[in-house]
């Protein structure tokens, strides 16, 4: 039980003074969102939340639960699948499978990121759920979980139903799940290669996989009713930036307004990690324990996204003068919050470090004997 008086601390934790002013560019897209990949952080947006056919796109959920199948060990990239009657009869990029062909989990994923292909995502969904439709079950539970609530899939490979929608927030929290796969890393940074020898081409759509080397991959589609769409993904020193634009009128349009959006995000915000000195941190009062004090410790410290400018990150630790025994380890003794000016970033409980058992009779003779002995 916490004592009504509290103690309050400013603690000041310095950042790095680096000044950058990012030009607001227009932008002439249906819906766009720029988000830091590490702590999801949507940094800009514009009809962020708003639900547009997901098309093509859902191709990425695919190879997210293809990439949890391989970090599973369920699969390995040479594990050897085999088309069913799940790969005829799909319209749009295919490479071509045939009931009864063979090939591995990783041409597979070649054939679905790099070369966009229908037939391969449903391959890939068979050999994962047992049919399509569990697959597409799998599909939406996982949207579910990533916070993905304004998303609906209805197919592997996608399609441009009214059934099937998301946004480009839902689609930025899809990109950032990915972006934790090495795995899935070469596949989104290849622009061109070849399946069943040079037989069959592939390209990707995403031209940032050929013309920056700092793309960690994802997606670029369109069809005529949706416009030309885009889901980027960038890492430079140590940051990693998301922008989802989506329903653009020209391919070009698409890049350059992704390009603008990442540059932008680079060039505005970064991300630090808060700490606590020892100084700071000072052990809490225990009235009643067997201890007269316990340590305390943050429950959780997680990297911060801040503008770069010369303000300063506070952060205002609240911690009672005292606590009664007992005390529980991870019991929550007080708070900690951080702010960017007057903006609240983040708050995290802070927690005893150890626990403090009630003191006893025998623990009080005990004590008293002590003192004796030391008279």
């Amino acid at each position: 039980m916490c004592a009504i008086g509290m103690a309050v601390l400013l603690v000041w934790l310095g950042l790095c003074r680096i000044s950058a002013s990012a030009e607001e560019t227009e932008i002439p897209a249906a819906a766009y969102v720029l988000m830091e990949a590490e702590t999801g952080t949507v940094l800009l947006e514009s009809n962020g939340d708003a639900p547009f056919s997901c098309g093509t796109m859902a191709k990425l959920m695919t190879a997210l639960l293809t990439a949890e199948q391989l970090t599973s060990g369920s699969w390995t990239l040479e594990t050897e699948l085999t088309a069913g009657e799940e790969v005829s009869g799909i319209s749009g990029a295919v490479i071509w499978l045939v009931p009864g062909e063979k090939m591995t989990v990783s041409d597979l994923l070649k054939g679905l990121i790099i070369g966009n292909a229908g037939d391969a995502a449903a391959m890939l969904a068979v050999g994962i759920s047992g049919d399509v439709a569990s697959f597409v079950m799998e599909m939406n539970a996982r949207a579910f979980d990533l916070g993905m609530r304004s998303t609906r899939f209805d197919a592997p490979q996608g399609s441009n139903a009214e059934t099937q929608y998301t946004t480009a927030a839902d689609l930025a929290r899809l990109c950032r799940a990915l972006s934790e796969y090495d795995v899935l890393t070469p596949y989104f940074q290849t622009w061109r290669d070849f399946l069943r020898g040079e037989e069959t081409e592939l390209v990707n759509e995403n031209t940032f996989a050929r013309t920056d080397d700092t793309s960690i991959g994802f997606k670029a589609c369109h069809t005529e009713a949706d416009g030309w769409s885009i889901a980027a993904g960038a890492e430079r020193k140590q940051m990693k930036c998301i922008a989802v634009v989506l329903g653009c009128q020209t391919d070009d349009s698409r890049f350059a307004l992704a390009k603008s959006l990442l540059r932008r995000g680079f060039a505005g915000w970064q991300v630090v990690q808060p700490a606590f000195s020892a100084e700071f941190l000072y052990p809490v009062t225990v009235r009643g324990g067997i201890c007269r004090s316990v340590l305390v410790e943050p429950k959780r410290l997680q990297g911060l996204v801040v503008p770069k400018s010369d303000q300063e990150l506070e952060t205002v630790l609240v911690l009672p003068r005292y606590v009664l025994a007992p005390v529980k380890k991870g019991q929550r003794l007080g708070r900690a919050a951080f702010y960017h000016g007057d903006t609240l970033l983040d708050e995290t409980a802070v927690v005893a470090s150890d626990s403090v058992r009630l003191r006893n009779f025998e623990d009080s003779l005990s004590q008293f004997v002590v003192k004796l002995l030391k008279l």
